[in-house]
């Protein structure tokens, strides 16, 4: 395996893969959006949040769970909490990030590993960016954004690793070692590969085992 300096390291035969624009969308005035201003249009009745992931002012659609998806993010949730406990781990939750994009940014990675149990949290409280061990996406048509703009709020945040496990591609892109808003290292491992997290190095899976 080996870093890189704001470039990628392909494994294997592994190449990028276009996200595809979501055809249905609620029609919005284009205006960059606040937390704030997302409550008040949900307690309006004007927009159902739960479908909307504010992303640096923008609201982007939620995909629809396909069942790949569904099967990827059990898998890969399930191996988690053998290696970390099912207390520290968390599915599809929302995370604060540094006070900068707080007003802005609202994102809801599909897993996420804490440092401390979950029922050590204040109520209500979402987890730190110190709090994160881990943030991952499990993605096929968010790819593109997963890989832009979600790799750029988590490094300015100082959240130490990000994964995205590309369906479509049958991969795994590791980001590592955030530093002035960019992940220094990006390694991408195929599916014949293995991958481990830096919170616990002696624990393995191959990635075509979360793709099954």
């Amino acid at each position: 395996m080996r870093s890189v300096s704001e470039s990628y390291s392909v494994r294997g035969e592994c190449m990028p893969i276009a996200a595809e624009t979501p055809e249905e969308a609620v029609a919005l005035p284009h205006k960059l959006w606040t937390r704030d201003e997302c409550v008040a249009l949900e307690r309006s009745g004007l927009l159902g949040m739960e479908r909307y992931e504010l992303i640096e002012g923008d609201l982007v659609p939620q995909m629809a769970k396909n069942p790949p998806h569904t099967r990827a993010l059990r898998l890969l949730i399930l191996w988690l909490q053998t290696v970390f406990g099912g207390d520290f781990v968390l599915q599809e939750a929302s995370i604060d990030l540094r006070p900068e994009d707080q007003p802005t940014s609202e994102p809801e990675p599909d897993a996420l590993v804490l440092t401390l149990s979950f029922l050590d949290l204040e109520p209500g409280a979402r987890p730190r960016p110190d709090q994160l061990r881990l943030v991952m996406e499990v993605s096929s048509s968010t790819l593109t954004v997963d890989r832009t703009i979600k790799a750029r709020l988590y490094a300015r945040s100082g959240i130490v690793e990000y994964w995205i496990l590309d369906l479509e591609g049958r991969r795994m892109i590791v980001h590592r070692d955030p530093i002035d808003g960019a992940y220094r290292s990006i390694e991408i491992y195929s599916e014949q590969e293995c991958v481990s997290t830096l919170a616990a190095l002696d624990r393995t899976i191959r990635v075509a085992d979360l793709l099954k």
